[in-house]
């Protein structure tokens, strides 16, 4: 799933490629993709695109006196940029073209979505507040009033472990499964300590962690071609998506913990003393 960093990436990138441009066509090729439609994407066709902005893990493309179109690349969604694209609409339900954008002069984007779970999500607004998942954002975590105190403020009372309020868009905007990860390895911490517990040491560690994570994940996508965000959003993980890899601080070999539809990675040594976390689905298994 695209996550901060890369829809940060994905932002700078439309900028220099839309800004300025006038959209000829809007052409849903998936019905699903829609969860508006008041007004119609066909409200933006022969306006001038005047702004990119990043919203959590939202894109949102404004318009001269006209709506925003507001996407949301979820899990398997992505952007593909096409400097010639065809004239014809897209034959709706075939592969994976979930909505196009054709500007004048032939150049414009897909929105793709691999699989079979279809939960990209575009929207066409008047305000962006609109869309609900926008509206529920917490803060920013690259906004300048996002300070330790601000972040140590959010996580009092958290009874919840510390994995789960990082990857909460309610709590902190645009933390994912693959940089919470990142964050708490970077933090030696436990992805199952509970957020209330922390010591004001391990929430000041925390916050250093998850702001040196984030921006160093941003420089390193900055100036990429949408094509290569992907690739290199792997490069750059140390331990996420890298089980059975030795971690790159300890050597001690990454761990594994399954869940219904997701996993989380961690080094023991750096993060939990050593101990392996409870594998719950694993251990079913092996019953």
């Amino acid at each position: 799933m695209p996550e901060l960093p890369e829809v940060e990436a994905l932002a700078g990138f439309l900028t220099e490629h839309l800004l300025g441009r006038t959209v000829e066509r809007v052409l849903p090729a998936a019905v699903s993709v829609l969860k508006t439609y008041d007004p119609p994407p066909s409200a933006l066709e022969g306006r001038t695109v005047t702004a990119v902005r990043r919203h959590g893990k939202f894109l949102d493309l404004a318009t001269d006196d006209g709506p925003h179109l507001v996407f949301h690349l979820a899990r398997a969604g992505w952007l593909r940029w096409r400097e010639s694209l065809p004239e014809t609409p897209p034959a709706p339900g075939k592969g994976p073209l979930a909505l196009r954008v054709r500007l004048v002069g032939g150049e414009g984007f897909d929105l793709t979505e691999a699989g079979t779970r279809k939960r990209l999500a575009v929207y066409c607004v008047r305000e962006p507040s609109e869309v609900p998942g926008i509206a529920r954002l917490g803060p920013d975590p690259l906004a300048p009033g996002f300070t330790l105190e601000a972040f140590t403020g959010l996580l009092r009372g958290e009874r919840r472990q510390i994995k789960g309020v990082l990857r909460d868009q309610s709590v902190i905007a645009g933390i994912g499964n693959a940089y919470s990860d990142e964050i708490l390895h970077a933090a030696r911490m436990s992805p199952f300590k509970l957020a209330a517990t922390l010591t004001d040491a391990e929430a000041a560690g925390l916050y250093e962690a998850l702001e040196t994570t984030l921006r160093e994940a941003v420089e390193r996508s900055r100036g990429h071609a949408a094509a290569e965000l992907k690739g290199e959003k792997k490069t750059g993980l140390r331990v996420h998506g890298r089980t059975g890899e030795p971690c790159p601080v300890c050597g001690d070999t990454i761990r594994e913990v399954s869940f219904s539809d997701s996993s989380l990675q961690y080094c023991p040594t750096c993060q939990t003393g050593g101990k392996p976390l409870a594998d719950r689905r694993l251990s079913r298994l092996l019953k």
